[in-house]
């Protein structure tokens, strides 16, 4: 594996998780639990004759920032498209369990600087939704996951950090909203459906999966930038995630919860509202929308560079 000052400015979107996980994380503070080693697979692809993987295609450990315990899990999109499954939704579920027995222990022995040192649950989600080949392992899982956010509400962030190449998609798509932030580069991909599925059921008049440029303006961070489904979007480098990770780390709970989408009533009327704004307007495209919010010339910009758009972009206001 490339040297932690390589991954910090290499890119994101090439990285594989095991390299994303240890640059999202401090310099030489990266743990892996239930690695390879320990073969912790599937019980179930061997009898369906498929290959498996020793960490089931999940990397999961812990590493700092400053002081910060950082309960790193990170999917691998090359193994069965990170699908989750029994093995690698127990560990998802396993690691944020430990970041909350961590922070109940470190309250306890450090309670005037707690905050300093305060846990955050990271998942970098590259996945289609769940390993059909154990369905209903892998829904229960998604349920599970989530359950144990809940767990986490207004006690340790987590965060959703979404660049890789398969994106996030199916069941993750609603795990993901589920966090209290997203972070996305603009590679990043994040629905429900998968473009592919939407072209196979509805027809390539509805949707064609192979207009990249369509597919993104739907699915991708700008967009979700732009209506305030992701928080942060960084350039394409390991090291600006960890510098974004950083900054929601020394947040108050506070502030971080008032960076969610989902988990209130008003959070619920809120995007009841965007809802109806999309029924009454019946827009033919993501860049009526983006006009809508006051960006004049919409079609330039999916042509601007990172640093270019968010300088001069125009978001949705929430209440």
């Amino acid at each position: 594996m490339r040297s932690w000052n390589e991954l910090e400015t290499g890119s994101f979107f090439d990285a594989n998780a095991r390299e994303r996980a240890v640059g999202m994380v401090d310099k030489g503070s990266f743990t892996e639990l239930l690695g390879p080693l320990d073969r912790f697979m599937s019980p179930h692809l061997p009898v369906l004759g498929t290959a498996v993987e020793f960490d089931d295609g999940t990397v999961t450990g812990v590493g700092l920032i400053g002081k910060h315990p950082v309960f790193v899990i990170s999917m691998e999109g090359k193994f069965i498209g990170g699908a989750i499954g029994e093995v690698n939704g127990a560990k998802m579920v396993g690691s944020i369990r430990l970041a909350l027995k961590t922070a109940e222990d470190l309250k306890a022995a450090h309670p005037d600087d707690y905050e300093e040192r305060r846990p955050m649950v990271v998942i970098s989600f590259e996945t289609g939704g769940v390993r059909l080949h154990e369905a209903n392992a892998g829904l229960l899982a998604h349920a599970e996951v989530m359950d144990a956010f809940q767990d986490c509400r207004k006690k340790l962030p987590v965060v959703s950090v979404v660049g890789s190449k398969v994106g996030c998609f199916g069941g993750m798509g609603f795990v993901a909203a589920a966090t209290d932030v997203i972070i996305m580069n603009e590679q990043g991909r994040i629905g429900l459906t998968g473009p592919e599925v939407i072209e196979q059921e509805m027809g390539k008049e509805e949707f064609d999966a192979s207009n990249k440029a369509l597919v993104y303006r739907t699915t991708g961070a700008k967009h979700k930038y732009i209506i305030g489904d992701c928080n942060y979007l960084v350039e394409d480098k390991i090291g600006a995630f960890h510098a974004a990770l950083a900054d929601v780390a020394a947040k108050s709970m506070e502030e971080i919860e008032g960076m969610r989408r989902i988990g209130s009533l008003k959070l619920v009327q809120e995007q009841q509202g965007l809802v109806k704004l999309v029924g009454d307007m019946q827009p033919k495209d993501s860049m009526d929308l983006w006009k809508y919010y006051g960006n004049e010339d919409p079609a330039e910009l999916p042509e601007l560079t990172t640093e270019e758009f968010l300088k001069v972009v125009k978001r949705r206001v929430r209440p």
